[in-house]
């Protein structure tokens, strides 16, 4: 029967935190401080969340039984929540952002992807602020920039508001891909339950 200490034993590190994160967010070169507001975006970034995403089945029905095999992938958008300081900045960078793509008071825009897509970035740390994972989005863009609510009984809050972001795939430090599309370099850590390799 497992006791405490076997339990303890396993959860390397003391566990991943919740709130222990950072967000790189990059800015197409359209977007006037993109770099300066982007850098910020690791401080005001409220929250995030680490991806998600599903291979849909395929049911083929056989004498009776429904059969199962893989059909193709999906990612869930991406959202984040943002702190909104008086200078609006980050909002008025996704505004200019989305306004490029298209405007707000006509149709056109740009019409090549690499010239509003962008590669952002999570990185889950650990309490000493390393690394322990990253993920990276690639061919991002903000489909969503939420509203901000305004209301006199709310006095001790500071405004955030929600960007939705749709990017193409993602990838991650972990080495999942069999194409060897993942990055970064491999290592082992010695654990109390032996040698564990990791792939970076």
């Amino acid at each position: 029967m497992a006791n405490i200490a076997d339990f303890t034993s396993q959860l390397i590190g003391g566990g991943a935190r919740a709130n222990q994160f950072r967000a790189y967010l990059h800015f197409p070169t359209f977007v006037g401080l993109g770099a300066f507001e982007g850098a910020r975006a690791q401080f005001l970034c409220k929250s995030a969340s680490l991806p998600g995403s599903t291979i849909s089945e395929i049911e083929i029905p056989y004498r009776g039984r429904p059969i199962y095999i893989a059909g193709e992938r999906t990612f869930q958008p991406w959202t984040i929540t943002v702190y909104n300081d008086t200078t609006f900045g980050l909002r008025n960078a996704f505004e200019t952002w989305q306004s490029g793509i298209q405007r707000y008071a006509a149709t056109n825009g740009l019409v090549n992807p690499s010239d509003y897509q962008v590669e952002l970035e999570i990185h889950q740390l650990d309490r000493n602020g390393a690394t322990l994972k990253t993920y990276k989005f690639s061919d991002a863009f903000p489909i969503s920039i939420g509203q901000i609510q305004l209301d006199f009984g709310q006095g001790n809050d500071i405004e955030t508001f929600d960007v939705e972001f749709r990017y193409n795939y993602f990838t991650s430090n972990k080495g999942t891909d069999t194409d060897g599309s993942s990055f970064g370099v491999n290592l082992s850590i010695d654990t109390p339950i032996g040698t564990i390799p990791f792939s970076f």
